[in-house]
């Protein structure tokens, strides 16, 4: 490890050395890494480091690899610096993150020293749910949902999510689906005018929660922000789902689950911002869920026209808000 990173990190926990480094995962597109520092002499008995370094030119797994992407991801890594220094704090037990312990950027490489997760119990990662699983996770988006709804997005993305319309021109040029092309502007403009609007994670894909091993009810916690920003609740809520659900798992759970989250939002928005009416927000944003699965709907069919993720379901809903949009 460079020693100006060591020093980095000894000086914000206080160790005296970092005993061992293992290498968590490589970032997308080789743009750094993520390592798990186990430590000497500190309160912490690991930390994480996120090592972002640029590289000269980056190697996408799917072909995107343009100077717009490049800068997509420049600005993804400031932001989630951001995110650390600035917001994280006020997420509460109810919608745990890591803490930030320290954030160094310099040109092309941007370090970030974080609280790990396993160490706070949250040792679990999934890759197949149960329905409590999910009701955890619906749980940790509506807590946060109301945490930051009416906040303002400084340094963050004014529009949050990684396929957001305007960062995404190539994929929408390539979409084959007419229709869909032609209706792009006007469903995002639909989530963009939305009147109740708060910070969305941005990528609240299965993969960036972390799980406790308690049982009835898991605990989770969330991870990745490089995406956050001010949007619609349900671009978070409606891009998870698709995350952890197959086709048929979409059509059956989708009432209940909506009916769960908004029970837990409105909670959570009386406790945090009692001057919130709650019906209006839930009026509004269950009108914009179909909305926000057409959104994405629309990068993913772009992107990967083949993905595992484009099927009828998806379709019936997208097509269900591109008739509702005509004039």
């Amino acid at each position: 490890m460079q020693a100006a990173i060591a020093n980095t990190v000894l000086s914000a926990t206080g160790a005296q050395t970092i005993r061992n480094a293992t290498v968590i995962q490589s970032l997308w597109s080789g743009y750094g890494e993520i390592v798990r520092l186990e430590l000497e002499g500190s309160t912490h008995p690991s930390v994480i480091l996120k090592h972002v370094k640029l590289p000269e030119a980056g190697s996408h797994p799917r072909g995107w690899n343009t100077g717009r992407s490049h800068q997509r991801k420049i600005r993804s890594y400031q932001v989630e610096a951001h995110w650390y220094q600035d917001y994280a704090g006020r997420c509460d037990a109810a919608c745990p993150v890591p803490s930030c312990l320290a954030v160094s950027a310099r040109e092309n490489e941007t370090i970030l020293v974080l609280t790990d997760l396993d160490a706070a119990g949250f040792i679990l990662r999934k890759d197949r749910v149960t329905v409590e699983d999910i009701h955890a996770c619906l749980d940790w988006l509506a807590s946060f949902h109301a945490t930051f709804l009416n906040s303002p997005a400084a340094g963050l993305w004014q529009c949050g999510s990684y396929w957001h319309l305007d960062t995404r021109p190539d994929e929408l040029a390539a979409l084959e689906d007419v229709a869909l092309r032609e209706a792009a502007p006007l469903i995002d403009r639909q989530l963009r005018q939305c009147h109740f609007q708060t910070l969305v994670h941005g990528d609240a894909k299965l993969a960036n929660f972390c799980f406790t091993g308690d049982a009835p009810q898991p605990g989770v916690a969330a991870v990745d922000f490089q995406y956050v920003g001010q949007g619609c609740g349900m671009k978070d809520v409606a891009y998870f789902l698709g995350s952890c659900l197959q086709e048929e798992e979409c059509e059956a759970l989708e009432a209940p689950l909506l009916n769960y989250y908004f029970s837990r939002l409105g909670q959570r928005v009386a406790e945090k911002q009692p001057g919130v009416d709650t019906t209006a927000l839930e009026s509004e944003w269950r009108g914009l869920y179909d909305v926000a699965w057409a959104d994405f709907h629309r990068f993913l069919k772009g992107w990967s026209p083949g993905h595992w993720k484009i099927n009828s379901y998806s379709e019936r809903l997208t097509r269900r808000v591109i008739e509702r949009l005509k004039p």
